[in-house]
């Protein structure tokens, strides 16, 4: 039986190998039968979204570091369950989404400042950084039920269904937060410009805005 775990070597000629194994689903299946590489090449392609997911979720930075090792965490406990029946990143995606809500309603009463959540350090240069900070300054004033469906849309790039999947809510109810998500963002983001260069969060919240037409 050939592993299908293994990273193929494109000098042998095993193109058609490669490209049977490192697309997700087929790694996700290599991983839920115990291959350890395709979990672990599965980890290293997705770590950086599951914790851009769980930073934007719970707005905290320690908080979104300790939940995206709580999802990792269950992703590699639970890759075996995973019986693809939808995409990997739709299934992916469900269990950040709900490290970041656990860690939210954990830590819901221990108030944190809002200096606090937010990460300065960035490799980016220094007009990505404030964009960047407008839009965490922003989302942390977005109820957590519309940010969420905001996150997912906007940053994860799941359709309405596949949000409603990670969710667990109806088709209307995902369109409405996200709806409203971007609404109350677009008024925060007007609010923070004031206090930052002002083109920078008019680009984040043009983009918003257009793929809202968009959708339409």
């Amino acid at each position: 039986m050939r592993d299908r775990g293994r990273v193929p070597d494109r000098a042998r000629g095993d193109d058609a190998a490669a490209a049977a194994v490192v697309d997700d689903a087929s790694l996700a299946a290599a991983a839920a039968a115990g291959a350890r590489p395709a979990l672990e090449t599965l980890l290293e392609r997705y770590a950086d979204r599951v914790h851009a997911i769980c930073r934007r979720i719970v707005v905290n930075s320690e908080d979104a570091l300790d939940a995206t090792q709580e999802a990792l965490i269950a992703i590699t406990r639970g890759i075996g369950r995973f019986d693809g029946r939808s995409a990997f990143t739709t299934w992916l995606y469900r269990v950040a989404t709900n490290a970041a809500l656990d860690e939210l309603r954990r830590r819901s009463r221990r108030p944190v400042p809002l200096d606090a959540t937010l990460d300065l350090e960035s490799p980016s240069g220094e007009g990505a950084v404030d964009a960047r900070l407008d839009v965490d300054r922003a989302l942390a004033e977005v109820p957590e039920e519309f940010r969420t469906a905001v996150v997912l849309r906007d940053l994860a790039d799941l359709d309405y269904p596949e949000i409603a999947a990670v969710l667990g809510v109806p088709l209307g109810t995902v369109k409405s937060r996200i709806a409203r998500g971007r609404r109350a963002l677009r008024i925060e983001l007007g609010n923070q410009s004031a206090a930052s260069e002002r083109r920078t969060a008019q680009n984040v919240e043009r983009a918003v805005v257009e793929r809202a037409d968009h959708e339409r």
